[in-house]
């Protein structure tokens, strides 16, 4: 079902995808944002393990202008403001991320911090007691941004930045929709260089989005379009996945469904807000954020099938949207009895590719369950509005012992 009164927004942007597109076409894009010095950022792994910084600095020649290897899992806020300093003493007029969703996350702080005159800790989102949280506004022109995924992941094309800091009892948050990348490639090289369970655990997190994202009804024709096909690359080659890691175009589907989906949110699809079906994304960002051992998709396996069996709450449209997307719908279902054919389904499916599905597989004490509740409050894409502190933990206190 659609809704045809809507808004949609667009920016400018250039993709390139298949074999070698970095060599065929990176400095097209180079061009298109009349860089003079392109400066990399990217993962130690990313710059020592594999040839990517390498072939891009072939292809720049003399506007290459060096790389920063030190981004750190969950972009903290130690290594972007070191590859801030290295950005500006190369001289930097554009940033090419290449890597995960950190990596790109990164990018986005780094382009921030170049460009903004205040304090990070001022200009970051703020949660003032007993007030709604808000993003302050980031005015300054940002350096163009280049991405160069080497995993599908959500933030290949957004505007959202979080970033890890040990200090704070929360992220340090970042909205600026100049930070979008000109350009994004999806080189096929670059994409079979992230290991097993690294391509495994972003493609979680890329197929769980989308489940939830089914369960949305009455949305436009344009975010139906976009999130449909999503959902369809995304569910046809999640379970291939592991067992065809030789397979560039698995990886590549998965990215594509990770894009058409971000793009969908731009016109009008809610992400994190699909009632029963969409996980949870405070608890699952308390704990990747909080655990260094845990990948955000092994945060999103573990809780996501017992959400679902614990809300109370379910929409008979939605658990049959998404029943029939996961092809078990069976005529005669009610609601609570298709949401636990979906849970069950989404469990089997995370244990058959590998992914934990109870949270004591992460190795995560349970006398440490209330602490990881308490890191669930603040968290923009959670709970922008008015919060109630004590409801937030009580929900992640039950949702944790259930995914125990």
């Amino acid at each position: 079902m659609t809704d045809n009164t809507f808004r949609a927004a667009g920016y400018s942007w250039r993709m390139y995808c298949g074999a070698k597109v970095i060599e065929q076409s990176l400095k097209e894009a180079a061009d298109r944002a009349s860089a003079k010095r392109g400066f990399v950022v990217c993962s130690h792994s990313v710059n020592r393990r594999t040839d990517t910084v390498r072939r891009i600095g072939s292809v720049l020649g003399d506007r290459y202008a060096g790389v920063f290897d030190g981004i750190e899992k969950d972009s903290t806020y130690a290594s972007v403001q070191a590859a801030t300093e290295a950005a500006r003493e190369a001289g930097a007029d554009l940033l090419i991320a290449v890597g995960g969703g950190s990596v790109i996350v990164a990018a986005r702080a780094v382009a921030i911090f170049m460009a903004e005159p205040g304090d990070p800790f001022a200009i970051m989102t703020q949660y003032p007691e007993g007030k709604p949280a808000y993003s302050p506004r980031l005015l300054a022109p940002k350096p163009p941004i280049i991405n160069i995924p080497t995993t599908p992941n959500s933030a290949v094309n957004r505007a959202g930045t979080g970033l890890k800091n040990p200090q704070l009892d929360h992220r340090m948050e970042y909205f600026d929709p100049k930070t979008r990348p000109q350009a994004i490639f999806l080189d096929e090289d670059a994409m079979q260089t992230a290991p097993p369970d690294l391509i495994r655990s972003t493609a979680t997190t890329v197929f769980a989005g989308l489940v939830g994202s089914m369960s949305q009804l009455a949305i436009n024709p344009l975010a139906e379009g976009d999130r449909n096909h999503a959902f369809h690359l995304a569910f046809r080659a999640y379970p291939r996945l592991m067992g065809e890691l030789g397979n560039p175009a698995l990886r590549i589907d998965l990215a594509l469904a990770a894009f058409l989906q971000n793009r969908a949110e731009d016109d009008g699809v809610r992400r994190f807000r699909g009632g029963a079906f969409s996980g949870n994304y405070a608890v699952s960002t308390a704990l990747h954020v909080r655990y260094p051992h845990v990948g955000q998709g092994e945060s999103t396996s573990v809780v996501h099938a017992p959400k679902i069996r614990l809300s109370e709450t379910i929409d008979t449209r939605s658990a049959r949207q998404v029943a029939e997307a996961l092809q078990v719908w069976r005529d005669g279902m009610d609601a609570r009895t298709a949401a636990l054919a979906v849970a069950d389904t989404l469990e089997a499916l995370y244990a058959r590719v590998g992914a934990p599905t109870r949270l004591r597989q992460l190795k995560i004490p349970r006398d440490d369950l209330e602490g990881i509740a308490h890191q669930t409050v603040k968290n923009f894409n959670a709970n922008a509005g008015m919060r109630s502190p004590q409801q937030q933990i009580e929900d992640a206190m039950r949702l944790l012992e259930a995914a125990y």
